[in-house]
């Protein structure tokens, strides 16, 4: 297995018992900027229950709606969402996200091969499974449950909420503080995203974790 490359990190810590935090990039390096290893946001809260945890993770924003015609993942590029339930800011489980045609290939949460700026698959992963990428503006959202845990991969509206204009006219002392309702930038763009619910059992016994996403291109 070639080893991979890590372009970028998009970083967040956050308790379990919280209900959302969310690490926002949206703007990155020339290196990586507007490709899909381009990390744009990470979300994670429980679900209903509080028994599961979601992790979203979204790529090459912004998409207008004629680039989200022909936007897919690339299949060189393992995106990763690091988690760290032991507090010493070091990768004890990962999830491993890859695209391999017409399917997102999920891996873990797993012991990592190795930890830091370079990563591999785990491909005896105990817990793996695959989902069809859901084409852009398909009727019906592709959506793989298996063993307790859900998988998506495709194109969506950015959820990112974000008032640019009302921002720099504060910035610029025009305004004292943001409207309600804003008005959402990225309204009608879009985002590559993979999502995945799992059990919180699956993460270890830690009531709090740091978790970190990373985008890895694979090396010649």
């Amino acid at each position: 297995m070639k080893k991979l490359k890590n372009y970028i990190i998009g970083a967040v810590a956050l308790s379990v018992g919280a209900a959302l935090l969310i690490s926002s990039d949206h703007v990155d390096a020339p290196s990586v900027l507007n490709t899909t290893a381009d990390v744009a946001d990470f979300y994670a809260f429980e679900n209903n229950t509080r028994e599961n945890m979601v992790f979203i993770v979204t790529s090459q924003g912004i998409l207008s709606p004629q680039e989200s015609e022909n936007a897919n993942f690339d299949q060189n590029v393992l995106f990763e969402i690091n988690i760290d339930n032991t507090g010493d800011n070091v990768e004890d489980l990962v999830i491993q996200m890859i695209r391999r045609g017409d399917q997102m290939h999920f891996f873990g949460p797993v012991i990592p091969n190795n930890t830091g700026l370079s990563g591999s698959i785990v491909s005896d992963a105990s817990i793996q499974e695959s989902v069809r990428i859901t084409p852009y503006q398909d009727e019906d959202i592709i959506l793989k449950n298996a063993s307790g845990i859900s998988y998506f991969a495709g194109v969506t509206d950015d959820p990112f909420f974000f008032d640019i204009a009302r921002f720099r006219q504060i910035i610029a002392g025009q305004a004292t503080g943001f409207l309600n309702p804003g008005n959402d930038t990225w309204n009608g763009l879009n985002v590559l995203t993979l999502a995945i619910e799992l059990p919180k059992t699956l993460l270890g016994t830690s009531d709090t974790i740091n978790a970190w996403v990373t985008a890895n291109r694979k090396q010649n």
